[in-house]
């Protein structure tokens, strides 16, 4: 079975796994306190370009929104969140069990919110003479790239992060595919761009070449204070922290983090081109390693029998989306097999 069904299937890049094999035998103070989680912080500061900001580590994603949500927010608060946000159908109800409402905005088809979106969800509560009988809105959360595999530009972000600030809304960006993002087609943005529009937003490493592992950047001093404390609190504090460190400072020291996201982006645009060379249509213009064709339901069924991929949805009675995801380890030759058997089935459709 050829697995593109998610983009951590394989354990970690092999620069990461040699470097950890030689400095597994270490002595380094724990928690995040140590060498390598220094010069990683530094690298990743560079790549952001700005020297004001914090950088903590943590272990997964639903473990970093915990962290940075509860930071951030105060009792009485929820946070605005996409209908389709990773927040809203992925983690369980984490935010939920922690206190916090996580409040659904609608989006556009892709998948996004949209500055007039959230600026109408603000104004909705504060317009509302029982207001205090309803969580307030405390921040916002969006993802880049989506979950439906979908980009913000960069006058997307800039519109939203000033609609934020008019509103005082702290904005939260979900980075677990930022590489990817980064590297899309098109992309007119960069770490820095996300640095000045964001109050907070992660790196994710999980996702891109690492074992694990997300990196948070703090750029508003006011969500800085105590975060550690919050990081222990949460189950964040790993005590051999420098695993973390050492993987981050391997992705960001020459530009693994950016080469390996290319790779993969690189292919799913092929695995997407050569579906719409057939005249197969994709559910969402995604330009980055998620991809997702609507396939007629026997062409689906015959690649499942040696291709992983995800089932999506149903498009009618006859189509059902399904989603290809590439990852930095996927293989050149294993995407050719896959591009040659869609010609194939192609073919004996006709």
């Amino acid at each position: 079975m050829i697995r593109f069904e998610c983009d951590y299937s394989e354990g970690m890049h092999p620069r990461i796994l040699e470097r950890l094999i030689e400095t597994n035998m270490e002595q380094t103070a724990g928690y995040g306190i140590d060498p390598h989680c220094d010069r990683a912080k530094e690298l990743i500061k560079q790549a952001c370009g700005r020297e004001d900001v914090d950088v903590h580590f943590l272990v997964g994603g639903t473990q970093t929104n915990m962290t940075v949500i509860a930071a951030v927010l105060r009792p009485h608060q929820g946070v605005f969140c996409a209908d389709s946000g990773h927040l809203n159908v992925h983690e369980t109800g984490a935010i939920e069990a922690t206190g916090h409402k996580v409040i659904v905005l609608p989006t556009t088809q892709d998948g996004k919110l949209t500055a007039e979106a959230i600026q109408n969800g603000y104004d909705a509560h504060w317009n509302d003479e029982t207001h205090e009988h309803q969580v307030q809105p405390g921040m916002v959360y969006i993802s880049q790239s989506t979950e439906d595999g979908t980009t913000y530009t960069k006058a997307e972000l800039e519109a939203i992060s000033a609609t934020c600030r008019k509103c005082g809304l702290p904005l939260f960006i979900d980075g677990a595919r930022m590489g990817y993002a980064l590297a899309a087609e098109g992309c007119d943005y960069t770490l820095n761009d996300i640095a000045n529009l964001a109050d907070v937003f992660y790196i994710g490493g999980t996702k891109v070449g690492a074992m694990m592992g997300e990196a948070v950047v703090i750029v508003n001093p006011a969500l800085k204070k105590d975060f550690r404390y919050l990081l222990k609190q949460r189950g964040g504090m790993l005590a051999k922290g420098r695993l973390l460190g050492i993987q981050f400072e391997t992705l960001f020291e020459d530009g693994l983090y950016f080469e390996v996201s290319k790779h993969a982006v690189g292919l799913a645009m092929k695995i997407r081109r050569a579906f719409e060379a057939k005249g197969i249509k994709m559910l969402f213009d995604s330009k980055t390693n998620q991809q997702f064709p609507i396939l007629p339901n026997e062409m689906m069924d015959k690649l499942a029998e040696k291709y992983a991929f995800s089932f999506w949805c149903k498009v009618g009675e006859t189509h059902s989306a399904v989603r290809f995801c590439t990852s930095w380890a996927t293989k050149e030759e294993n995407v050719a097999e896959l591009l040659s058997d869609i010609e194939k089935l192609y073919l004996k459709q006709k």
